[in-house]
């Protein structure tokens, strides 16, 4: 209740936590606690935060990154006065705030909030967090790996993480590798196995009485009304009260045979049955088959059981109780053991057949070798054959830096192909080689899934097994759903010869019409040539976004040809950028790409422009951008404009100009101060003529050689940051003559 101008002189002098408390008076005052916080971050992490211009709440900044900096032992809370209070819990009171986290190195950070005493952190997190990221892992012993299970169930399986990312992990923990893959899928054991301080999940357990309930209830009925069809006109006129006892029976009681065999029948294929069911049946489902759900509610889909008097699911199908065809376990987490020659056993077949069959070893168990999957006494942490269970999963898997091996490959292969909430997928860095078309596999039977929400495929790594244009055709063949595709590589294969010849179904085969909307291709400095690219822009008509990488340019008419293809086949195309793709020799078709109607934003990313250029062709550029109406940004970082083409750019907001160019990017253009300061009085100049109406709203300034008046650089950036908003850092620039004459 305090006046505003008293609140305002307070805030600064409040420990975090009675700033929290304060935050809706403040709010209610009409004052913004942002500045406090923001001062908290530079006095307490002293560190400037990546991307700090784009940070919309310090406040939640601050809180996120000191629950991490208590968490892992990097911040002491006795350094700073306005961190110590005998109120303030660390963890506990800003967890709540918590939507990212990064558990690295030997999971110390799981072991601590597994822990009794933050139980409520733990809950606070569960509602709260959405990207987990695991970070230069190392191996661990099983109780770290218990505490890492609890951990991933309860913020997975009943929390509300939505993003799993690990990287950075050179020689992975295969057995540690596959049990976060699994849990992230949404697998483990049942409830009543994962004990929190010796009881079971409580969350598991209030659900599964839940559905026994109503699976009793429904299987009751179902019993019921059988009994009625076969009884005849005699059993139809039973009494209310003989309905009641039929119903009881069944709740108290175990259920009879004809019951069970039903609840097998009509159990989905998201729960586990007895392995001795595929392998014994001599015409098994297809994956299609396994896939897909039966037309029941979805509250039937689980085994059909009375509440009372029952052990787990689990533990009764491990016994041999039932031997469902469809069993979950043999579809999802059979991994291959290499026979003598590494091969999976494959058989594609067309879409309603089988379309992989997954060897199994010779010993009978789907499930042995690195996977670190065994029947019976398995390392703690790793999920025992009989108790798969499925759960919620997450919806982005993010690998960066991890190699897979084949093994690992095949594990992720049955993953995916049944995780149904998967929406984004990266791979980088795996070492994937020939591998890629395991995984490839396993996306092709979840695009066939009919609650697939898969979108988004990036893949980049060091070198490419294939031509990068023939990976294109093949991933847009097995998953024409995709909204975005990014293929990147730094290099061909090492042994030329070792690559693979074209794949027929890949390289003749027809693509079918796509939903793709974002293409990405880095080249490892890989010829482009138009017509491979033909078909995929033909089969791409919803395509608005197109990045060309590190291309090499065979003959001069390529890039006419190009054009040429997108004019015809990408109507919708708004977004074009190449980068390191030299197109000094191209200035007609830049100028005719800069006078296209539709693009609204270019990017010449380091492509050399003004190499071997005359002042004409910056003057035709100019002139291009200034009769463009639809272009909203020009990006030309890397290209050697210097200070007088830069001041030049500044006509392009001159007063006969139609131009709507909202956004320029001249990073690292070899820029200096007293350039800049021209560029700005110019610019100040076209704005007074036009009445001090300007377009322009953003600026980028990376690396150029600001450093070497700061008195004159700090006046340009002052009167520029009147008109615009301007993006730069402190950048080194003794290195730039280096760096330039690197690329000349």
């Amino acid at each position: 209740a305090l006046p505003g101008h008293l609140l305002r002189g307070l805030l600064p002098l409040l420990t975090i936590f009675h700033l929290e408390r304060a935050e809706d008076a403040a709010r209610r005052a009409g004052l913004s606690t942002q500045p406090i916080w923001r001062k908290l971050w530079d006095d307490v992490m002293k560190t400037r935060p990546p991307n700090s211009e784009s940070i919309t709440c310090w406040r939640k900044k601050f809180l996120e990154t000191f629950f991490s900096n208590v968490l892992h032992g990097v911040l002491d809370v006795s350094s700073d006065w306005r961190l110590h209070d005998r109120h303030f819990s660390p963890l506990l009171h800003s967890s709540p705030h918590v939507s990212q986290l990064t558990l690295c190195n030997m999971l110390q950070g799981a072991v601590e909030l597994t822990a009794e005493h933050n139980h409520k952190v733990l809950e606070n997190l569960a509602g709260s967090l959405r990207i987990l990221r695991f970070q230069h892992l190392l191996s661990c012993d099983q109780s770290i790996r218990r505490s890492l299970v609890l951990l991933l169930h309860r913020l997975i399986h009943h929390g509300s993480v939505s993003q799993v990312s690990m990287c950075s992990w050179p020689v992975p923990d295969t057995v540690l590798l596959v049990l976060i893959l699994t849990m992230s899928a949404g697998f483990w054991r049942s409830g009543n196995a994962l004990a929190y301080h010796g009881s079971p999940c409580g969350l598991c357990r209030e659900e599964d009485k839940a559905q026994s309930q109503e699976s009793a209830e429904e299987g009751a009925e179902r019993g019921c009304n059988a009994e009625q069809e076969g009884s005849g006109g005699e059993n139809q006129k039973r009494s209310p009260k003989e309905a009641d006892a039929c119903m009881t029976s069944v709740r108290s009681g175990p259920m009879s045979p004809p019951l069970q065999n039903q609840a097998c029948e009509e159990t989905s294929s998201e729960v586990p049955c007895d392995d001795t069911s595929i392998q014994g049946s001599s015409s098994p489902r297809s994956n299609s088959e396994q896939l897909s759900c039966h037309p029941i509610p979805r509250k039937t889909r689980r085994w059909q059981k009375p509440a009372v008097g029952r052990k787990r699911r689990c533990l009764r199908r491990s016994r041999g109780h039932c031997a469902d065809p469809e069993d979950l376990y043999d579809f999802v987490f059979t991994v291959a053991r290499e026979d003598n020659s590494g091969l999976l056993d494959k058989t594609r077949t067309t879409e309603g057949e089988n379309t992989e069959n997954w060897s199994s070893s010779s010993s009978g168990s789907p499930c042995t070798g690195h996977a670190g999957y065994k029947k019976r006494g398995g390392p703690a942490g790793t999920l025992s054959l009989k108790a798969a269970h499925r759960f919620r999963s997450v919806s982005t898997l993010e690998l960066f830096s991890i190699p897979l091996t084949g093994e690992t490959c095949r594990t992720l292969s049955n993953l995916l192909s049944s995780w149904v909430s998967l929406e984004n997928l990266v791979l980088s860095y795996n070492g994937l080689n020939a591998n890629i078309s395991c995984i490839l596999s396993g996306l092709r039977a979840l695009s066939r899934h009919p609650e697939c929400r898969f979108r988004v495929l990036r893949v980049s790594d060091m070198f490419s097994h294939m031509p990068c244009m023939e990976l294109v055709r093949c991933v847009l063949s097995t998953l024409p759903q995709l909204h975005t595709l990014s293929v990147s590589f730094d290099l061909k294969n090492q042994l030329e010869g070792s690559r693979p010849e074209a794949s027929p179904s890949c390289s003749e085969a027809e693509i079918p019409e796509s939903c793709l909307e974002v293409l990405e291709i880095r080249f490892p400095r890989e010829p482009l040539h138009a017509a491979f690219l033909l078909p995929v822009l033909k089969a791409s008509k919803s395509l608005q976004q197109l990045s060309l990488d590190s291309a090499t340019l065979p003959c001069p008419q390529e890039l006419g040809l190009l054009l040429e293809v997108l004019k015809e086949c990408t109507p919708n195309l708004k977004k074009l950028s190449f980068h390191d793709v030299n197109l000094a020799e191209h200035q007609k078709e830049v100028l005719l790409l800069l006078q296209g109607p539709g693009l609204q934003e270019i990017t010449f990313s380091f492509c050399r422009l003004f190499e071997s250029s005359t002042a004409e062709f910056l003057s035709e550029i100019i002139n291009a951008v200034k009769r463009n109406s639809s272009l909203k940004s020009l990006k030309l970082p890397g290209n050697r404009l210097g200070n007088h083409r830069l001041i030049a750019l500044a006509d392009i907001f001159s007063e006969d100009s139609s131009s709507s160019l909202c956004q320029l990017d001249v990073s690292s253009n070899c820029i200096k101060p007293d350039g800049l300061l021209e560029f700005t009085k110019k610019l100040e100049g076209h704005i007074q003529q036009r009445g001090g109406q300007l377009p322009f709203t953003h600026l980028r300034l990376f690396q150029n050689w600001l450093d070497q008046d700061a008195e004159t650089a700090q006046e340009a950036l002052r009167r520029l940051k009147a008109v615009c908003s301007v993006v730069n850092d402190a950048w080194d620039s003794s290195q730039a003559f280096a760096d330039y004459i690197s690329v000349m």
